[in-house]
């Protein structure tokens, strides 16, 4: 086994909107069923942020909790990153604003864009600083707003995702626990598959006229699909393989929650037993760089993840953009 990158999650954190939007509530809004999410998703319910609320709020507060469990004081804290690609602004980055709520006045901040991917992205990015930089206390941050770029009348987007932030504190591993390896990938190839058009360079948001529904996300579902099992099973494969690491030897398996017929599909292409992979997707939906580090804290806290375990975690997102990864606690 790969004696690992030096790198160790010390404490979790999420925070979610308070506001909850069932299946129930969108088949008023928009032509659908709950039976036809389900069937389609595994979705039940996702939480949605109110309009005007920045993701900042729940990372910062996500970011408090990864700290309080972990006993650090924020300005202890070396380096911020924020996955994210709805942040409050164009710019600052988010992670500046995190850190100004945070009063980690020794850090240093910036966001990183991967979409989906963007939690183990950021992982890799920190953990890869804390061996070159020898930053000690990094927190690494999932947050999206994604509802604030939903299109309400598209049936096909808007009952997939919600909005949420996870955290993770890193600091350095002793023995063999720690992050053990992890991997990225991507395929610029395919970016009209999952894409947002609107608010850049390309498509500036004072562009006139604006359709009501330019700066909302696109997707070719089935394409995504096809994509996201292939890229998610290769590059779990290529980390299990390179760290020397057996399926079995896994003790939780947290995938991206995008959809749980993907879940199943890669679980099921690894031969995981269905009480080793971790699924939320029916509580919380596609939080995007979020869903992992949710997952990580609800495991956690819950004694689903217990001292010792190792977990595996792989994602696949726009760009298109995949990671997997190996944590042993």
């Amino acid at each position: 086994m790969i004696n690992g990158t030096g790198a160790k999650i010390i404490g979790t954190g999420h925070a979610l909107p308070e506001k909850v939007l069932t299946n129930a509530d969108l088949e008023k809004i928009v032509d659908t069923t709950d039976s036809w999410i389900v069937e389609r998703t595994g979705i039940r319910e996702r939480h949605v942020a109110e309009a005007g609320t920045p993701v900042s709020e729940f990372a910062t507060e996500a970011a408090r909790q990864a700290l309080e469990q972990a006993g650090v004081e924020a300005k202890e804290v070396d380096l911020i990153i924020v996955g994210t690609v709805t942040g409050d602004m164009k710019f600052p980055a988010t992670a500046c604003l995190v850190q100004a709520k945070l009063e980690a006045k020794n850090a240093v901040a910036f966001d990183l864009s991967a979409a989906c991917s963007g939690f183990l992205y950021s992982l890799q990015v920190a953990s890869a600083l804390m061996r070159t930089n020898s930053y000690r206390r990094v927190l690494v941050i999932g947050a999206e707003v994604l509802t604030s770029m939903i299109n309400w009348q598209d049936r096909d987007t808007c009952i997939l995702f919600g909005d949420g932030a996870g955290a993770a504190l890193l600091a350095p591993a002793e023995g063999q626990t720690g992050l053990i390896h992890s991997r990225l990938g991507s395929d610029g190839r395919q970016t009209d598959l999952l894409y947002n058009p609107g608010g850049g360079s390309l498509h500036p948001a004072n562009l006139e006229p604006v359709a009501p529904d330019f700066p909302t996300i696109r997707m070719e579902g089935r394409e995504v699909f096809r994509h996201a099992v292939t890229a998610m099973t290769k590059v779990l494969k290529q980390v299990l393989e390179e760290a020397e690491v057996s399926a079995e030897e896994i003790n939780l398996l947290i995938p991206h929650q995008a959809n749980l017929r993907i879940i199943e599909a890669v679980g099921k292409r690894f031969g995981i037993d269905k009480e080793k992979v971790y699924v939320n997707v029916d509580r919380f939906g596609n939080t995007s760089a979020a869903s992992i580090p949710i997952a990580l804290d609800e495991g956690r806290r819950s004694g689903r993840i217990k001292e010792g375990d190792l977990v595996a975690m792989v994602t696949f997102g726009a760009g298109l953009t995949w990671a997997a990864a190996l944590h042993k606690f």
